[in-house]
């Protein structure tokens, strides 16, 4: 995770007026690693094909404080943080047996869980589905994409209607440029949560195999 933070204070610095070749953009980095921007899928164009519908911001956001004021980490964002989120997430309502996320694809968005169920599953080389989980109202999902601009790991289908807060890479960006403070501190949040889940993920995919 280190290389996410010291994008970070890039970012930052070149705000300052320092210049560096490469960029440390979110919404460049697939680029920047040779992905062919034909391959990348936007939640614009996901929204479109999943019918995904809008919804209302200040329900979702009285939704999102309700459920991460009981994580474990996210509760150290503070009531005015996440209102302040209002401003760079959309908000969407998915129906029933829809993949939002597609596994080894290449997405430069994440979602957070508002309301109802989703599955997060492995396909196995041999076509086998695993199923990992079952996500619960306040997770997140597709964080490493967005963070690494790597291959999605799993593929994540909503098993009801759903409704999401969704995060794309060029809305980080201008979190990163218009409240840095807000934007170091989600990211922070997000890189420790994202590493406790590979690890239970990695017991499970050990433990299965066993």
């Amino acid at each position: 995770m280190k290389g996410l933070f010291g994008r970070f204070k890039q970012s930052s610095a070149q705000r300052n007026g320092e210049e560096h070749p490469d960029s440390v953009l979110f919404s460049t980095a697939f680029a920047d690693q040779g992905v062919d921007p034909s391959m990348l899928v936007p939640w614009e164009g996901r929204a479109n094909e999943v019918g995904a519908t809008r919804l209302s911001a200040p329900r979702a956001i009285k939704l999102l404080q309700g459920l991460w004021a009981r994580d474990k980490y996210m509760s150290r964002l503070t009531s005015d943080s996440v209102n302040r989120l209002e401003h760079f997430f959309d908000f969407a309502t998915v129906p029933a047996n829809r993949d939002i996320i597609r596994q080894d694809e290449y997405g430069n968005f994440m979602i957070v869980l508002l309301t109802g169920s989703i599955a997060v599953d492995r396909v196995q080389p041999w076509g086998e589905r695993m199923r990992l989980t079952e996500t619960r109202p306040g997770d997140i999902l597709g964080e490493m994409s967005l963070l690494d601009s790597g291959k999605r790991f799993s593929v994540c289908t909503s098993l009801t209607d759903c409704d999401i807060a969704v995060l794309s890479a060029q809305a980080l960006d201008e979190m990163t440029g218009a409240d840095p403070t807000l934007a170091a501190s989600l990211i922070a949040l997000l890189a420790r949560k994202l590493s406790l889940r590979l690890r239970l993920v990695s017991t499970q995919l050990t433990e299965k195999k066993s």
